[in-house]
């Protein structure tokens, strides 16, 4: 057996002892060629179509913070899926939703649980709430080759802050450029309609959920505006994703909760298609 393989198997012996906390550095160390900013691509001429998650949303409520996404995914003008799910469990405490290019955006999703998991069995101790956001805005920068060629990926993370006792929300640019955000945040295609509709419907205040129904109607006004955004289908029965984190970690809402939440603003809005009105003072 050579010299830099333990007798206990045939991995090497960087496999049983690694020297670093960060399943990235790691990989990066091992095996480079398997991390999704290194992937070569083919010669292309002109854009490539692939499929694009869009629309994600977040609120901060007064136990914690909801995460929300639609469910279309487009290719062009072509919607190329229905029911894509875009919001994912990071841990216990956290999650992310993706925006960008789907393929990629699922890859290094799961590539980041993995990064956290390895991170927890190593040093024995999970990362804080900024180390999880830093982690993630450092392999958004990995991918930074990619999305100059097209194949972008800008998630929104949210999770709860067990240090501060609150939810926190952190948005990203395709460099890994992180900003914390106050309140609520979107991104995606239909991010501007969203957030539009989000300064009219936040509330410190509100509870888990009326933060649900106002991540709901925020969606339900992007998919109105952008083409790109899927809102609830219910004809198909596919409705938003949406999560929440809090004290009690993570937690998905129900397809009947969902549902009830997406029939009952279905019907408020067959009389008011513009959805509910702001005060004006």
């Amino acid at each position: 057996m050579e010299a830099n393989t333990r007798s206990t198997g045939r991995l090497p012996a960087a496999f049983l002892t690694p020297g670093s906390s960060s399943f990235m550095d790691f990989l990066g160390e091992q095996s480079p060629e398997l991390l999704p900013g290194n992937r070569p691509l083919p010669p292309v001429q002109g854009a490539i179509e692939a499929p694009h998650g869009t629309t994600i949303v977040a609120v901060t409520f007064a136990g914690g913070v909801v995460l929300a996404g639609d469910r279309r995914a487009t290719m062009g003008n072509v919607i190329a899926q229905r029911d894509i799910e875009k919001v994912f469990p990071a841990d216990e405490f956290s999650a992310v939703g993706i925006a960008g290019t789907a393929g990629i955006a699922v890859e290094m999703v799961k590539l980041f649980q993995l990064e956290l998991e390895h991170f927890e069995k190593v040093e024995g101790t999970v990362l804080s709430l900024e180390g999880k956001a830093n982690r993630l805005s450092t392999m958004i920068r990995g991918n930074l080759g990619m999305a100059m060629q097209g194949l972008a990926v800008v998630p929104l993370f949210a999770g709860w802050d067990v240090d501060r006792g609150k939810g926190r929300i952190f948005s990203y640019d395709v460099t890994g450029g992180r900003s914390e955000e106050r309140g609520f945040a979107a991104t995606g295609s239909g991010s501007m309609f969203a957030r539009g509709a989000l300064k009219k419907l936040y509330r410190e205040d509100s509870t888990e959920e009326q933060a649900a129904t106002a991540v709901l109607q925020a969606l339900y006004d992007a998919a109105d505006d952008d083409s790109a955004t899927g809102g609830p289908d219910l004809a198909r029965r596919i409705y938003p994703i949406i999560t929440s984190l809090t004290e009690d970690g993570f937690k998905r809402f129900g397809e009947d909760e969902v549902s009830e939440l997406a029939r009952a603003i279905h019907e408020r809005r067959l009389e008011e298609p513009d959805g509910p009105r702001a005060a004006l003072l």
